[in-house]
């Protein structure tokens, strides 16, 4: 429910900046000033949260716990001293780094005193974002889902909060300024699911704990600095090459796209890495190395299932979904038809995003984070190529071609080298609900094309009531068809999946 929310409220505030500033120079500037601190935060703490800081917290839980608190109040400690001296130095060089970046809302001087503005207002957010991310992953090590899972919920719902209410006063600036706000609103979430903990900020950088993070989070950070640092900032500035608004498409159809990956990857993802973590410390300790498979396959079925009609249902209803959500106020036809092209080639790698993730968490879980950025490294390179190939007769589109190649690529060689360290998962039927729920999507597909042209026929999508029949109609009539179609084959990872929501009710309204 926490994803669910956190998604909506995604998409509720792309809409906010679709109506109030649609998808113009400032809307592209306003981009730009979000990639800095977005990507100090996901070089550094997001980056280190799944792959370091919860399988080490996981194991201090499980075997150091009176250690517990002195190691992540020494993680707070040189969280805010490090970031710290990052933000001030792009605070006082703002100016030169708008320029490198070289996006097309900065082009002009106006522009690019905008961009400087704005990256000033956004960058002191990571400092709150890297906090909550330690506290995030100290709270998923304790099993206490709830609150993390609400962190970019209420990150949005700050931005949105702050957009609407002020963009008279300050235009794009109210939604930096809501970037701010949302991050210093994620701490306080957190804080009430500590009210156990024990925690400050310490200075004892010697912790053996620490060292342990470093240690696993070190080769990770190789493959951030490729794909984060150089990767995603050539991806900026190619597709503001493509002209203005080129950058505004691309972030709107990323924001569908990570929808349903939000949703079924991250979710799955996360709920497992802890207890993968649990398995494979016993399996170091000579226990059961069948838990682990059993926990993986588990993890992947449920991905599987999940996000094959979620990826088909939104390329069959991708142009009135965008409709509906954005196409109003400043956002014109033109921007949805070029919206919608560019996140029907993010869709033909968003399978293999999925399964991707749940497969480098499997490595991370095992304390192997070489292997992952090893192969991060090399899909980046395999993504820079195919962009460089396609950039010309392709303009933006390339770009989103070639992040669904690398995801295909990432997604191949990891479930190969994994098979070869942990073994094949053949005899838990991965493979096989694989090949049924594809059927059933196939299925689905028919059923959702076939009711959207004959709701679009009943009630043209024109108003809020034609574009919603032109979504909800065939999105409900496939949704309930797939139902049908895996009940029929015999797909029993539904079926766990509403009774653990049938419990998780039952046990909060108890």
């Amino acid at each position: 429910m926490g994803n669910i929310a956190s998604r909506v409220l995604g998409l509720v505030r792309d809409m906010v900046k679709s109506y109030y500033f649609g998808a113009g120079a400032a809307v592209d500037a306003f981009a730009v000033a979000t990639i800095v601190p977005t990507t100090l935060f996901d070089s550094l703490i997001g980056g280190m949260v799944n792959s370091a800081l919860i399988p080490v917290f996981s194991e201090y839980v499980e075997e150091h716990r009176d250690e517990l608190w002195g190691l992540v109040s020494a993680m707070l400690g040189i969280t805010v001293v490090a970031l710290s001296g990052m933000i001030l130095a792009t605070v006082v060089f703002a100016r030169p780094i708008a320029m490198l970046l070289n996006v097309s809302g900065a082009s002009t001087p106006e522009g690019l005193a905008l961009t400087v503005q704005l990256m000033r207002l956004t960058t002191p957010a990571v400092l709150f974002m890297s906090i909550a991310g330690v506290l995030s992953g100290l709270l998923y090590a304790l099993k206490r889902y709830t609150y993390p899972a609400f962190m970019a919920a209420i990150f949005n719902a700050g931005i949105v909060a702050v957009t609407v209410v002020l963009h008279n006063q300050l235009d794009i600036a109210s939604m930096a300024l809501g970037w701010l706000v949302g991050s210093i609103l994620q701490v306080a979430l957190l804080l009430p699911g500590l009210r156990d903990a024990r925690l400050g900020l310490s200075f004892a950088f010697s912790h053996p704990g620490l060292r342990r993070v470093f240690t696993l989070f070190m080769p990770i950070l190789l493959g951030l600095v490729v794909e984060v640092v150089f990767n995603r900032l050539i991806s900026y500035n190619l597709a503001s090459q493509t002209g203005v608004g080129g950058l505004s498409w691309m972030n709107y159809a990323t924001t569908l796209r990570q929808l349903p990956q939000g949703l079924v990857a991250i979710a799955v993802s996360f709920a497992v890495l802890p207890t993968l973590s649990a398995h494979a410390a016993s399996e170091r300790s000579g226990g059961d190395p069948e838990l682990f498979r059993a926990t993986l396959a588990k993890g992947l079925r449920l991905v599987i299932v999940l996000i094959i009609p979620a990826t088909v249902g939104l390329f069959i209803l991708a142009n009135p979904t965008v409709g509906l959500l954005f196409q109003h106020g400043d956002f014109t036809t033109a921007d949805t038809v070029m919206t919608v092209r560019a996140l029907d080639y993010y869709l033909l790698g968003l399978p293999f995003a999925a399964v991707d993730l749940i497969l480098v968490f499997a490595f991370y879980a095992r304390q192997n984070t070489l292997i992952p950025a090893l192969i991060g490294v090399a899909a980046n390179v395999a993504y820079l190529a195919v962009a460089a190939i396609l950039i010309r007769p392709l303009g933006l589109f390339a770009l989103m071609i070639a992040d669904s190649f690398k995801q295909l690529f990432h997604a191949a060689v990891s479930a190969y080298i994994l098979r070869q360290k942990v073994g094949g998962l053949a005899p838990y039927g991965v493979f096989r609900i694989m090949l049924l729920t594809s059927a059933a999507a196939l299925v689905m597909s028919g059923t959702a094309w076939a009711t959207l042209l004959a709701s679009t026929r009943l009630l043209p999508p024109v108003g809020f009531l034609g574009e919603a029949l032109a979504v909800g109609a065939p999105g409900l009539v496939g949704f309930g068809v797939f139902l049908g179609v895996i009940k029929l084959l015999g797909i029993e990872e539904m079926n766990l999946l509403w009774d653990a929501l049938r419990s998780r009710i039952s046990g909060t309204s108890g």
